[in-house]
């Protein structure tokens, strides 16, 4: 098995344990996460991406993540994720997007993450298209 794919299968098992060392293993020490979507929510390091785990382990305690489609191509791995479970307060926790993530020595040096929450609100296509390109 190629070393991104690797990787992405012991993210996969370390995020189902809970397992906030081996999650945070999986990510090299410099790591830049980019979000292209969000901009204002792109990072650098291993530090954050243990805090932001912290947090959603905290907060949805069975969190759940499969990857439901994968490319690898040389050092870069293709995902599309699917991550669930249900927050302290009840209600349901639900996201789904692609990753990419670029894999050396076995650990992540970048990302795009384009994972996003779903949006269970009911609208259509065209109430999505008009919110985009109407001025309010």
């Amino acid at each position: 098995m190629n070393a991104a794919a690797e990787m992405v299968d012991r993210l996969v098992q370390a995020t189902n344990g809970h397992d906030i060392d081996a999650v945070a293993a999986c990510f090299a020490e410099d790591y830049e996460n980019q979000t292209p979507v969000q901009p204002g929510r792109s990072f650098r390091g291993r530090e954050q991406v243990r805090q932001n785990w912290e947090q959603i382990f905290a907060f949805v305690p069975d969190v759940r993540a499969e990857v439901t489609r994968s490319t690898i191509d040389g050092e870069t791995a293709w995902t599309e994720w699917e991550m669930s479970g249900t927050r302290r307060d009840g209600t349901a926790h639900q996201m789904r997007g692609i990753v990419l993530f670029s894999v050396r020595d076995g650990v992540a040096q970048w990302a795009r993450f384009y994972l996003e929450p779903v949006d269970l609100g009911g609208g259509t296509v065209d109430d999505a298209v008009r919110e985009q390109v109407v001025r309010r």
